[in-house]
């Protein structure tokens, strides 16, 4: 089976086109034909049949056939991951994070970051490709790019957590987690969270935790914590 992605279908839609770029991979690249059976999610939650009326490369046109609605999971994994040196590191994460299954992302700008500014736009793609390859029918919520000082004054609610690397007494992330929760985890940029935004972090009730003994890059680091709270909530 493969996913498609369309935000805008719903059930008040019975027939309608898909973006350019979506038709063009449907009908050149897969080479689908009228009559032909398409799977498109709306990263909501439904999963809708819908078959080919049109193999326009330009404007392929659908008619929906059935819908199905996952039932989403009851914990809330919300990852704040400050952007990496490397884009393309930044991209695996979100690529990793959404197959394994996050909510929502939020990339936060630190006093140490070396990258101050991320490209939505791009990041976008990469979820939604990601989304689609693994068979996920919800796509996680990208926010856009704050300063950590702005994300950690603004309201929290769930386990909130830090992974940081000072020297500090730290209980480990999978011994914090309890299922069925709503979890937030920051994770800081290579040259880690300065001093002052630990303190600020567990003055707005972060609590610090470990992933383990060796010393991770950013990226790893946040793919950790998505599979742990995965494997707690999924065991």
């Amino acid at each position: 089976m493969q996913f498609f992605y369309n935000p805008d279908l719903d059930h008040s839609i019975s027939q309608f086109t898909l973006d350019p770029e979506e038709s063009r991979h449907i009908v050149k690249v897969l080479r689908r034909k009228e009559g032909d059976i398409l799977h498109i999610a709306n990263g909501k939650g439904y999963l809708f049949k819908a078959k080919i009326l049109l193999a326009d490369p330009k404007k392929c046109k659908v008619e929906v056939v059935s819908s199905d609605k996952e039932h989403h999971k009851k914990h809330w994994l919300h990852l704040v991951v400050a952007p990496t040196k490397m884009n393309d590191r930044y991209e695996w994460f979100l690529e990793k994070a959404t197959e394994i299954g996050v909510d929502e992302i939020t990339p936060v700008i630190c006093e140490r970051s070396e990258r101050k500014t991320v490209k939505r736009e791009r990041l976008e793609k990469v979820v939604q490709s990601a989304m689609k390859q693994s068979l996920r029918t919800y796509l996680p919520k990208l926010n856009e790019a704050v300063p950590l000082k702005s994300f950690l004054e603004s309201d929290q609610t769930g386990l909130l957590f830090i992974a940081h690397c000072e020297e500090q007494e730290k209980m480990e992330l999978k011994r914090r987690i309890a299922p069925d929760k709503n979890i937030t985890i920051l994770i800081g940029p290579e040259g880690d969270f300065s001093h002052r935004e630990i303190e600020k972090a567990y003055g707005r009730g972060f609590l610090p935790v470990s992933l383990g003994r060796s010393r991770l890059r950013t990226e790893t680091a946040a793919i950790v914590a998505c599979t742990m709270v995965n494997m707690i909530n999924n065991g």
